[in-house]
């Protein structure tokens, strides 16, 4: 018995030690465990808070593009996608594939029958509806579940979003629609400073992955994208494109660039390219191309007014000196001929730049400033360099110079390649006083929520290659390009006004050869101009190739519906008041117009009948309260004169085959803002006559020039009044 009880107690007591052994083990390993916080190499740290903790990105919202007024032009919005859940187990399902078809379809057009199908698939547990239920706006997501479809259910996501559809957009770029890339132009070099930088948060969760109360909650907060402002300014930019995409649709040209800048400061009101693109459907983008700063061409005439601003501030320009127009031998092997052959005989270095005489510009050029001081104004009006604007992509330019025949055909640029925007920024040196300023489209860069500049641009002299007297010298030529009838600028005319600019039309190299396009039409066609003439406000270049021609048609139209439409609105929406000179100018005979304010209608009338004049009143009253003409302007038998009664009301007279001066007394009279398109003499306009108008109100009008059919001989010089030739080689050929 005691033999069993001691082998019992002896197996008790290593049983016992067993499991102290045991206990120890796991208290060692448990106490290591928790020293260690390790097992088999894993973090037991990390892995509680893989599966205890949870973390959620907080997206931050990319920077906004504005325009000048702090209008949107690029935002990031909330989009909605439409999808449709057909599991049958589902609580809400497509029940009725075609009368949900039916209602669905028109808004995410899709054709019924495709959509009806895509519903009654039973294999599927739910389907995409195609890329027209993609990218919504909330307006169209709630007209969708406003129709409370069984199955028709909603997710969103962050997108891209250009409110003003195609505005600028070669300027502005684009992004993908998620975000995910920045394709082209400020959308892509500003990237860094548009793209948000995401945050987070971290909290602990039950087993549910619901979130647990706790201090602790760790949350770094997004940071929103910065934002762009910009110099452009909608009113114009606006403008520019509707008027941009009516040339096109009425000319068909290969392609075409606008730019209207602000020469005192260089700021870019408005740039617009010609084929564009609306950046809400990139997938469409045929041009990539900024024509205004990434495309260099042959500029034509519009570079005589740099040769002619070159002759002056050397001293060597004489206006009225002689020469013999018609054709220069530049060298032994080379002679330039004028774009009308055989010129127009012996006339002065005026009247050649007005009629834009290639000879004039190299008799400058080669005979009296040389070719070194030709290219050292180049050098100065800074066509060997880029501007610098703000803008991706900016190439540079190619000067011919090798040699007597590459510096005359650039005194009338022909032979070199600048772009429209070193154009632009020469010109500022014409329009500002000699002072020529950098161009520039980003006004300043903000921080999204506390408005902070990060960047700001200011005007930026960037030379002075003529000085304040010859600027004001090549501006009153280039007024009297566009005043003057031997001017070649005459389409540019805008009533009212001093216009002052030069035209272009350069050849165009052959695609598939050597040399140059032949055709109607086959040109570059271009206008630099600026105004008023005697402090400009507003320059507007633009740029027109190979538009599509009428028989009969000449190169300066689209070139000019387009300046003149923009130049209009840009001094109509700056509040530049009309030039008073020149709606009254006077001539050196003829009736003087008498003060008739306060007089009776009936004797004012009466004594300018006398006088041969047609006048025209306005209102009921019995008494003049205002007139156009005022007083002491002279005028000529016949033309018309502009009373205004007393008493309204007032209304619109007919104005049918008025010209833009006459127009203009009226909408002077009665105080009304004139829209107009097109020169010569009226064939519209809105209101209607008899309508009443008020002080302040606009009126639309559009003027037509009738063409008189040139001799078959004269065809080239009237359809291509500014055609630069080809150099005649004289050889053995």
């Amino acid at each position: 018995m005691d033999i069993k009880r001691a082998v019992t107690n002896k197996r008790a007591f290593m049983l016992l030690a067993c499991f102290l052994v045991i206990f120890l083990v796991l208290c060692g390993r448990i106490a290591y465990i928790q020293a260690a916080k390790e097992v088999k190499g894993q973090d037991l740290t990390a892995i509680a808070e893989q599966r205890w903790q949870k973390s959620q990105v907080i997206e931050g919202k990319r920077g906004t593009i504005y325009d000048r007024s702090g209008d949107a032009v690029a935002e990031q919005l909330q989009s909605y996608s439409v999808y449709a859940v057909l599991a049958t187990d589902q609580l809400s399902h497509v029940r009725d594939p075609e009368e949900t078809a039916k209602e669905l379809a028109p808004l995410i057009g899709l054709e019924t029958n495709d959509l009806q199908r895509m519903l009654e698939q039973d294999d599927k547990f739910q389907v995409e509806l195609g890329s027209g239920a993609r990218n919504l706006s909330y307006e169209k997501m709630t007209e969708i579940r406003d129709l409370q479809l069984d199955g028709i259910h909603f997710t969103k996501q962050p997108r891209r979003y250009y409110p003003k559809q195609v505005y600028a957009s070669h300027v502005i770029g684009y992004t993908e629609r998620d975000m995910a890339e920045a394709r082209m132009g400020l959308e892509r070099s500003l990237d860094e400073y548009l793209s948000p930088e995401n945050g987070s948060i971290k909290y602990d969760s039950d087993h549910k992955g619901n979130p647990l109360p706790n201090p602790n909650d760790t949350i770094t907060p997004a940071k929103d994208g910065n934002d762009i402002h910009l110099t452009l300014d909608s009113n114009i930019q606006i403008a520019l494109e509707q008027v941009m995409t009516k040339v096109e649709e009425d000319y068909s040209p290969k392609k075409m660039t606008a730019i209207v800048a602000d020469p005192k400061t260089g700021q870019i009101l408005a740039m617009s390219n010609r084929p564009s693109f609306n950046p809400n459907e990139y997938e469409s983008v045929e041009n990539y191309t900024n024509y205004a700063v990434s495309d260099r061409f042959e500029p034509g005439s519009t570079m005589k007014m740099f040769t002619v601003a070159a002759g002056i501030e050397e001293g060597v320009w004489d206006s009225e000196e002689k020469y013999k127009s018609g054709s220069y031998q530049v060298d032994s092997e080379s002679k330039i001929s004028d774009h009308k052959q055989g010129g127009w005989g012996s006339i002065s270095f005026r009247e050649g730049f007005l009629r834009s005489s290639n000879v004039a510009m190299m008799i400058l050029a080669l005979d009296k400033l040389g070719p070194d001081k030709l290219y050292d104004y180049w050098h100065k009006f800074g066509f060997f360099d880029k501007t610098g604007i703000d803008l991706p992509n900016e190439t540079d330019s190619l000067i011919a110079q090798n040699g007597r025949s590459d510096a005359a055909t650039t005194s009338f640029g022909q032979g070199s390649a600048v772009t429209p925007i070193q154009i632009v920024q020469a010109a500022t040196a014409i329009a500002n006083d000699g002072k020529m300023m950098k161009p520039y489209v980003i006004d300043k860069i903000t921080e999204h929520d506390s408005g902070t500049v990060i960047q700001e641009n200011e005007p930026t002299e960037v030379g002075q290659p003529i000085s304040a007297e010859t600027a004001k010298e090549v501006r009153k030529l280039l007024g009297e390009v566009v005043s003057e009838p031997e001017g070649t600028g005459n389409a540019y005319q805008i009533a009212g006004f001093d216009i002052a600019g030069k035209t272009g039309t350069a050849q165009i190299l052959n695609e598939d050869g050597p040399g140059y396009m032949r055709g109607h039409g086959n040109n570059l066609f271009s206008f630099m101009g600026m105004a008023p003439e005697d402090d400009p406000k507003v320059m507007v270049y633009v740029a027109v190739e190979r538009p599509k021609l009428d028989e009969f048609e000449i190169g300066s139209e689209p070139v000019a519906l387009i300046f003149n439409t923009i130049m209009q609105r840009s001094l109509d929406y700056l509040n530049i008041a009309p030039t008073v000179d020149e709606v009254k100018k006077e001539t050196e005979s003829g009736y003087q117009m008498d003060e008739f304010e306060g007089s009776s209608i009936e004797e004012a009338k009466a004594i300018l009948e006398e006088q041969n004049m047609q006048v025209t009143v306005l209102g009921s009253g019995s008494n003049v309260l205002a007139q156009q003409p005022q007083e002491e302007i002279g005028l000529l038998e016949g033309e018309k004169v502009i009373l205004v009664a007393d008493e309204g009301p007032y209304t619109l007279p007919d104005l049918s085959g008025w010209s833009a001066r006459d127009v203009l007394k009226v909408t002077a009279a009665l105080n009304l803002k004139l829209n107009q398109e097109g020169n010569g003499f009226l064939i519209n306009q809105s209101p209607a006559p008899g309508e009443p108008v008020e002080s302040g109100d606009q009126i639309q009008v559009e003027f037509s020039t009738e063409q008189e059919i040139p001799d078959e001989e004269d065809v080239t010089e009237e359809e291509q009044i500014d055609l630069e030739p080809e150099i005649e080689e004289e050889s053995n050929e």
